[in-house]
């Protein structure tokens, strides 16, 4: 990541933040908008009414070409055999050892061509490997500077874009996508509206081109303010993610973890036929993961914290927690930490400790998410 702001890349979107006097950081090599108002205030928008995000960090890659699903299929764990037009699904890269280079998600948009969305920070070395792993003549597009991302997430998001589409957003089921060309949504000459977010509420993403990116937040934000939206910025998407259960990567999935200590076994699909990492991971499920990724919440008061230590209710150490926050929704502290797979530790209801710099308080395992939804 840069050190400086001045090095830092902005999204098409930076102006508008500006404009709301959003606390900005740096992250993923982007100055990003962290929050506008409250994090609080902009997390209960979003699990009560609804928010609207820039994530336009995020990166897009087009693979195209009469051998863009062999390119898929070997790069990927998850099976993109069993996609269609308009489906879109949810998966991990691997290396040959099985650690998790990146997660993201692929939408087959034609049968020649899929798009692959990165998360920011691993844009330009996924792409790499993407290249340099590529046994076809399938082509690799990065469209990443000229797409802006608008992540419409809450209970009324459905609400306040549909009177901006003319089908029934009811219709579009959880993972699906419409494109819509020619001006037909917000007067953008191409648009992909997806049925997928990051904050475990019902929800678009919105792909749309770069130099529309203000024109689609400013009418989107107008129409929902009867609904109660809100801008808000990545201090609440994290919130968010972590009371879904949601993982990130670089805390809690990297290059040293694999699928299934992650509890991401679902997404690897070993008689697809090979794929990176095939092998090594065939080797996990066949013996099980030596530790896992288990969920905790404080029994008293404490806030866990990335990279405090989990230990057993006796007090050795055990484990690390890779995300940790106080939840808004259950005003207590909450995380993620990985633990040795053995009952003792992971079972819900299990006592364990986490030891910050300050202070060691209890916790007890319990399963993501971490709330119920009505």
């Amino acid at each position: 990541m840069a050190d400086s702001a001045s090095s830092l890349h902005t999204t098409p979107l930076h102006g508008v933040h500006d404009d709301l006097d959003a606390r900005m950081m740096a992250f993923g090599g982007f100055e990003m908008p962290v929050q506008y108002d409250s994090i609080i205030e902009e997390h209960m928008a979003v699990r009560n009414d609804a928010g609207l995000f820039d994530v336009s960090h995020m990166g897009e890659v087009l693979i195209q070409g009469d051998r863009a699903l062999d390119l898929v299929q070997h790069l990927v764990t998850n099976d993109a055999a069993n996609l269609y037009d308009g489906r879109a699904m949810y998966t991990v890269m691997c290396t040959p050892d099985g650690g998790i280079i990146d997660d993201g998600i692929v939408y087959r948009r034609a049968e020649d061509e899929y798009l692959m969305v990165l998360n920011a920070a691993n844009r330009e070395r996924d792409l790499a490997w993407m290249h340099d792993q590529n046994p076809t003549d399938a082509t690799l597009r990065d469209i990443s500077a000229e797409t802006a991302l608008l992540a419409l997430q809450g209970p009324e998001a459905l609400a306040i874009a549909q009177p901006f589409l003319d089908d029934d957003l009811d219709a579009l089921s959880f993972y699906h996508f419409w494109e819509r060309t020619d001006g037909a949504f917000l007067g953008c000459d191409t648009a992909l509206i997806s049925r997928t977010g990051y904050t475990g509420e019902p929800g678009l993403e919105l792909y749309v081109p770069a130099d529309r990116a203000r024109h689609v937040w400013t009418t989107l934000l107008e129409a929902g303010a009867d609904r109660g939206l809100k801008p808000a910025g990545l201090g609440a998407r994290d919130t968010l993610r972590l009371e879904a259960g949601l993982c990130l990567h670089g805390n809690d999935i990297t290059e040293e973890t694999n699928p299934y200590e992650a509890g991401l076994g679902w997404l690897v699909k070993l008689d697809k036929g090979t794929f990176i990492g095939r092998d090594a991971l065939r080797e996990v499920h066949e013996h099980g993961p030596e530790r896992t990724l288990v969920g905790f919440v404080a029994t008293e008061r404490g806030i866990p914290r990335h990279d405090d230590i989990l230990r057993a209710a006796e007090g050795r150490a055990i484990g690390i927690v890779t995300s940790g926050t106080q939840s808004p929704l259950l005003d207590t502290g909450i995380g993620l930490g990985y633990v040795p797979n053995e009952p003792a530790y992971t079972e819900p209801g299990r006592p364990l400790q986490v030891a910050s710099r300050r202070r060691t308080f209890d916790v007890e395992v319990t399963d993501p998410p971490f709330y119920e939804k009505d």
